[in-house]
């Protein structure tokens, strides 16, 4: 299975609360710039992972008219920046043992840093930047291999 662990695009410093941050104009931009680079490496979707934050809510809303339409959305409580990161990879596996062969998730930094180090314990915790897109292949053990970690600032002009 393929797994594209995404972290969400910049937001607003300011907000009521964390969850209520929205995107800048520059989040939704550098969102969709890493959509659209993507998209031609991804034949399909099969399911979403998301969070529930505001902010991974629309950059997942950014992006998704530039990507395969997936079968499936689901929104996970867990996806917020400090959630349990053997929660999402059990899930991940659960979704692997369905048949799903392609996965998006749309998250935060720490939780997609940790996540990339539990699928892929020889990667450590990669930090993301903002909009950046890691990709996991998860063989049939479940064992994770990082194919690639790009940022929207590390890639030429699309």
């Amino acid at each position: 299975m393929l797994v594209y662990i995404m972290r969400h695009g910049q937001a607003e410093m300011m907000a009521k609360t964390d969850a209520l941050r929205p995107l800048t104009q520059q989040g939704h931009d550098e969102s969709v710039k890493m959509a659209r680079w993507l998209a031609p490496q991804v034949s399909e979707l099969d399911h979403i992972l998301c969070s529930p934050y505001l902010r991974a809510q629309q950059t997942l809303n950014a992006i998704q008219p530039h990507l395969p339409q997936a079968s499936s959305l689901e929104e996970l409580a867990f996806l917020t920046p400090s959630g349990n990161t053997t929660a999402v990879a059990n899930h991940l596996f659960q979704l692997a043992e369905q048949g799903m062969k392609q996965v998006l998730i749309v998250s935060h930094l720490p939780l997609v840093g940790y996540l990339v180090g539990e699928l892929c314990p020889d990667e450590g915790s990669p930090i993301f930047a903002t909009s950046g897109i890691a990709c996991i292949e998860l063989d049939d053990d479940l064992q994770g291999q990082l194919h690639f970690l790009h940022a929207p600032h590390s890639l030429f002009q699309f």
